[in-house]
């Protein structure tokens, strides 16, 4: 555990968990005890902070959600992590996503296309002293390859293929959760690497804006 206590919205939190994640299927207990910990509400603009713990997502500027709780904790529990491993996150948004794989992660970096959401992720993560996040601003469908490989990588954004960078940046049995399009929606998908071959599973149809990038959607499509 990284940060203190979140906070406020105590109740709600734990409401959260024993009302959406839980009876959904989210048992990792390191993942249940991120959500109970790290303060949602802190994350979004302030005059949502009273729905932030609803299910479902809410905007965050620049055209960008928060993802609904249960989202964020499947993906994370997708990942499989059991403390301590090296994350990669494509697309910081708010910096809720990156706290809570901070918690049980040794290190995450992230990689966010638009400055002002990088900034105020930023300030979010210092603010509740977490000291093992690393942001930077670019193009994310590249990665961060000066830092890898990763343990785990997930994309909190919809692309139109499995971005090849982000594969070769994997670990031995590291994984890649991504939502990616499938003609008339989302997939999110995990991509799990063995040697020089990979094992793709589907886990569930859903909807996540854009990523935009060399190896993603062009401009345009935000």
């Amino acid at each position: 555990m990284q940060a203190v206590n979140g906070p406020g919205f105590e109740s709600e939190r734990k409401w959260m968990v024993q009302t959406q994640l839980i009876p959904r299927g989210i048992s990792d207990k390191l993942v249940l005890d991120a959500f109970r910990k790290v303060p949602r509400h802190m994350f979004v603009p302030d005059a949502f902070a009273d729905s932030a713990h609803n299910d479902y997502p809410l905007p965050i500027g620049g055209g960008q959600t928060i993802s609904q709780p249960y989202m964020v904790a499947l993906m994370t529990e997708c990942l499989g992590l059991k403390g301590g491993e090296k994350v990669l996150e494509i697309g910081t948004g708010s910096g809720y996503q990156m706290a809570i794989l901070a918690e049980i992660a040794g290190e995450v970096y992230s990689v966010e296309r638009l400055q002002e959401l990088a900034d105020a992720a930023g300030r979010h993560l210092e603010a509740l002293g977490y000291k093992n996040c690393f942001i930077k601003v670019g193009d994310g469908t590249l990665g961060w390859e000066e830092k890898a490989p990763y343990d785990g990588i997930v994309v909190t954004a919809g692309a139109p293929k499995i971005p090849p960078s982000l594969v070769r940046q994997l670990k031995e049995g590291g994984r890649l959760v991504i939502p990616v399009d499938c003609g008339f929606g989302q997939v999110l998908t995990i991509v799990e690497r063995h040697g020089p071959s990979f094992k793709t599973n589907e886990v569930c149809g859903c909807v996540f804006v854009p990523l935009i990038g060399k190896e993603g959607w062009p401009e345009n499509s935000s």
